[in-house]
């Protein structure tokens, strides 16, 4: 079949599905670029037809307006349903594509030759790759290149908006463009020197105090200045990257290796289209996604995982996979800016990680006041449902040591949106925009907070020398952000178990304002940045739109937690034992005080074997609850051999813990042994047989005991009748000698086996 033939399939599939459907549908969200639309790109010719793209289809949510209502709902304090967040499941089960939905835009795939390669109906997408040829028919449109406008090159678009033959609209088709190239909000010292037109020596006008090479900084040395704590690690805790590049751990270890530090988190590399998660210098540079696990392990070094989701060709694909892979990344952090044709693309995704709990941290940018384009754009920063985070320039009393005085840092992003985003009602709380930060009234602002960006930072990336004091950016602040709400989901976890504290934008903004003032909390949990410029804006007391609120302070986790309830831990030692039937075993339960537990902890046991009892001595642990107690497990002679897990629960002032131990039951090893008799005979080659009684003396057990020979000299036969015999039986032992046996004189021996034991005994045996 030709390509001309090829092309007209599709085009009578369309005719079959239109006919169904009636009228060709649109698609809610832009795709073709202002530039574009109004002729400013000149048109320089069209894409190969089989060239090949991959796109995503993105399916629209099926009650934007319940799910509104939904999170005012799960954000309002006052309310029930408080924080009761929902799973994936639950959100396509209430908001999501429905199955026939999700099962027409895959048949509508098919139809018009594009390959599904991925996409799920939890995350909203249908992941395809197909020919220009293949994806002109299907969206109706015309693939042509223009000149960009700024850069040094061509990008390729839709001539006009895409339309498709289904029976409802699409809310998204990503990957008809590449006008907007995703950039790592990083940037040097030497960058921003000749943008500024000074000496890269002045950019840092004091004395960095790190702990790292040249008094730089460590992810370490943020978790010092902003936490100074210990008890919290974000253990049990879930926290993702947004990349789109891959990285080479290498230098994620030639960094702790370096700073004499050791890393134990385990790092998942997860491609969420096919893309590479490598990176291999110069082809690629990981010096931002380097940087991103680096702060945000050093604020959170006890995460169950970091989660690294990375996708060289599509945002939808990596915030998908965000909202629907398990375990679910309950913090989130970005570090890269790019422009999409329509703002409100990722709309639905990030309103569904606050229905489920989530945070996305966004750097807010590295050249001052947003733009709509360019170095300057905004966007994801200026999305509603996102926190940003700007930049400081960060002093610390000491190396590791803690906060000492922090002013705005002057490339912060920030500022009013221009991609005219409508203000989100947290901000139209009285007293947060004022005639002192010049906020608008009517559309987002930003940052929402901040955390240092400066060019203090100790680095490493491309397998090549590290570098201390050369990179800073908000890139920094947004992972370290992330680590930091790890802290807060890990201590509210532990009244709350499997919850999380959810977005926080509506919680910080209501505790730092009310009734158009400053509260008392705002100064103990955040540090308030009020002097410093980034282009059209100053830092000012209280929220402005260079660092937003500030930088945060450990109460901060209080909170929007609350302060953590009392607890304790329970533990044994060991956690698992192997004991014979009719024995003891023997452990030591430990408990231990969590949040200032000052009550008497009760001990108990479950899940124990038939015959078995436990025994607790102390029976509980006295306040203030920190202490141990030997437990003894005793069996009978008919607990069933197995093994058994076993819960050890511990009881105090409402609070309930517990610790899982494992307990093995053998049955004890039988005691005997055997004998011949006569334990000497002699057989006449080619005559007669020998006979012995095999009998067994058992002292122990019940053994069946299982006869065999070793040693029997060649063309001599040895048979027991019957092959087995217990304490009460005999077997007898025949031996024949072949008339071509050798004569002389042989000693074999005679094994007798139950189970693992073996029991020997010899007969001499004469040979003539």
């Amino acid at each position: 079949m030709n390509q001309r033939q090829g092309r007209f399939l599709p085009t009578f599939a369309a005719l079959l599905v239109s006919a169904a459907s009636c009228l060709a549908q649109s698609v809610m969200t832009h795709h073709v670029r202002d530039v574009v639309r109004n002729g400013n790109a000149q048109a320089n010719g069209r894409l190969p037809n089989n060239q090949v793209l991959q796109l995503d289809l993105v399916l629209p949510l099926r009650d934007p307006s319940g799910l509104k209502s939904f999170l005012a709902d799960a954000y309002n304090p006052s309310s029930p349903n408080y924080r009761q967040f929902l799973t994936p499941a639950e959100f396509t089960a209430r908001f999501g594509p429905t199955q026939e939905d999700y099962d027409t835009v895959l048949r509508f795939a098919t139809t018009y030759g594009l390959q599904v390669i991925g996409g799920s109906r939890d995350g909203m997408e249908v992941q395809v790759k197909g020919t220009v040829a293949n994806i002109e028919a299907a969206f109706h449109v015309n693939m042509r290149t223009y000149q960009h406008p700024t850069e040094a090159r061509t990008f390729f678009s839709p001539d006009h908006e895409p339309k498709l033959d289904l029976p409802f609209n699409l809310w998204h088709i990503s990957g008809l463009d590449n006008f907007s190239i995703p950039r790592p909000l990083h940037v040097s010292r030497d960058e921003y020197a000749a943008a500024h037109g000074i000496d890269a020596d002045k950019v840092v006008s004091h004395a960095t105090t790190g702990s790292g090479p040249s008094a730089s900084f460590l992810g370490s040395d943020m978790r010092a200045a902003y936490y100074g704590g210990t008890a919290l690690t974000g253990a049990g805790q879930h926290l993702g990257l947004f990349e789109f590049l891959g990285t080479n751990l290498a230098d994620l270890n030639t960094y702790y290796a370096n700073v004499h530090q050791t890393n134990s988190v385990p790092i998942n590399l997860i491609s969420v289209d096919g893309s590479s998660t490598s990176c291999v210098y110069p082809g690629c540079d990981d010096t931002e996604q380097t940087l991103d696990m680096t702060q945000a392990l050093g604020m959170a070094p006890g995460l169950a995982t970091l989660d690294m989701y990375i996708s060289t060709t599509s945002d939808v694909a990596i915030i998908s996979a965000m909202t629907t892979h398990n375990p679910l990344p309950t913090t989130i952090g970005c570090s890269w800016g790019w422009s999409p044709v329509d703002p409100s693309t990722l709309d639905p995704y990030f309103q569904k990680m606050a229905a489920q709990g989530q945070n996305f941290f966004a750097a807010s940018g590295d050249n001052s006041t947003w733009t709509k384009t360019g170095n300057s754009a905004a966007w994801p920063a200026d999305d509603a449902y996102i926190v940003s985070v700007g930049g400081t320039d960060l002093v610390t009393a000491s190396a590791a040591g803690p906060w000492k005085s922090e002013t705005a840092w002057a490339d912060s992003g920030g500022g009013i949106s221009p991609d005219s985003i409508a203000i989100p009602s947290w901000q139209k709380l009285a007293g947060v925009i004022n005639s002192s930060n010049k906020g608008s009234t009517t559309l987002r602002d930003g940052p929402d907070v901040a955390a240092n960006a400066n060019f203090t930072f100790y680095t490493c990336a491309n397998k090549r020398a590290c570098l201390a004091n050369t990179y800073g950016g908000t890139s920094f602040a947004a992972p370290m952000w992330a680590g930091f709400i790890a802290l807060a989901n890990q201590q509210f976890a532990q009244s709350n178990p499997g919850q999380t504290i959810g977005f926080i934008n509506p919680n910080i903004y209501s505790q730092n304002i009310s009734g158009g003032a400053l509260t008392s909390a705002y100064a103990a949990d955040f540090h308030d940045t009020t002097s410093g410029t980034s282009g059209s804006f100053s830092a000012v007391t209280g929220f402005d739109l260079v660092t937003g609120w500030g930088s945060p302070q450990a109460a901060l986790i209080n909170a929007l937690t609350g302060p953590p309830s009392p607890s304790f831990t329970i533990s044994a030692s060991p956690t698992s034992r192997s004991v014979t039937q009719g024995s003891q075993g023997v452990f030591t339960i430990t408990t231990a005080i969590v949040n200032g537990f000052d009550a008497a902890v009760s001990l108990s046991a479950s899940g124990l074997p038939t015959g078995a009892n436990a025994t607790f001595n102390p029976t509980s642990i006295a306040a203030p609850g920190s202490g141990s107690s030997t437990l003894t497990i005793s069996t009978s002679s008919t607990t069933p051999a197995g093994t058994y897990n076993i819960t050890i629960t511990g009881i105090g002032n409402g609070v309930t813990q517990t610790t899982p131990i494992a307990l093995t039951v053998t049955a004890p090893q039988p005691v005997y042994t055997i004998s011949a008799s006569p334990n000497t005979f002699t057989v006449l080659r080619g005559g007669a047989a020998g006979t012995s009684k095999i009998s067994a003396a058992v002292t122990q057990g019940s053994p069946t005991i299982a006869l065999s020979a070793s040693g029997v000299p060649s063309r001599v036969t040895v048979t027991f009748t019957p092959t087995s015999i217990t304490g009460s039986t005999t077997s007898t032992m025949t031996v024949t000698a072949n008339k071509r046996a050798r004569a002389g004189t042989y000693t074999i021996t005679v094994n007798g086996t139950s189970g693992s034991t073996s029991v020997p005994t010899t007969v001499h045996l004469t040979v003539q």
